[in-house]
């Protein structure tokens, strides 16, 4: 049985418990389920909100192609990918991650996995708007996010 998929840009929010009830329904085996929700912070008070863009299309493809690899990897029913954007203000969601299986270490993994690669490989582009009223430049990616992708090399 292949893991259902869902991936979603959106400029909405979106809810936790919703999203997740929606995507583990009618999934009968389902015994553990991760969610990771990523939410814009103020870097210190430094950042009122980030911008981020995207290559309608080309990002949904590639957000799927890491969730069906994800999917290949761990034993799990279903996978989600609810990536906001446009204007998101400090404080509120950027992305969420989900993933449903039999046992918890598959979701864990599953949803690491996916996260990782959205972090880093999904083709977003963040502009920072600061505090002081100015627009910050382009966020680059950073290396740590780099290195967390090196663990997923080491555990095929």
């Amino acid at each position: 049985m292949s893991a259902r998929i869902v991936v979603r840009i959106q400029s909405d929010d979106f809810d936790v418990a919703g999203e997740t009830a929606s995507l583990i329904n009618g999934q009968p085996n389902v015994g553990a389920v991760v969610t990771f929700t990523g939410i814009c912070r103020a870097d210190k008070g430094r950042l009122d909100a980030l911008e981020l863009e995207h290559y309608p299309g080309m990002a949904e493809a590639e957000i799927t192609r890491i969730a069906a690899e994800a999917a290949a990897r761990w034993p799990v029913s279903a996978l989600a990918a609810i990536h906001r954007v446009g204007k998101i203000a400090a404080g509120d969601n950027i992305v969420l991650v989900i993933a449903a299986s039999s046992h918890r270490q598959a979701a864990f993994d599953a949803a690491g996995y996916l996260m990782d690669f959205l972090k880093s490989r999904a083709p977003f582009w963040k502009k920072e708007h600061l505090h002081d009223g100015e627009t910050g430049g382009w966020v680059d990616a950073k290396e740590s996010d780099e290195e967390a992708l090196k663990r997923w090399a080491e555990t095929k």
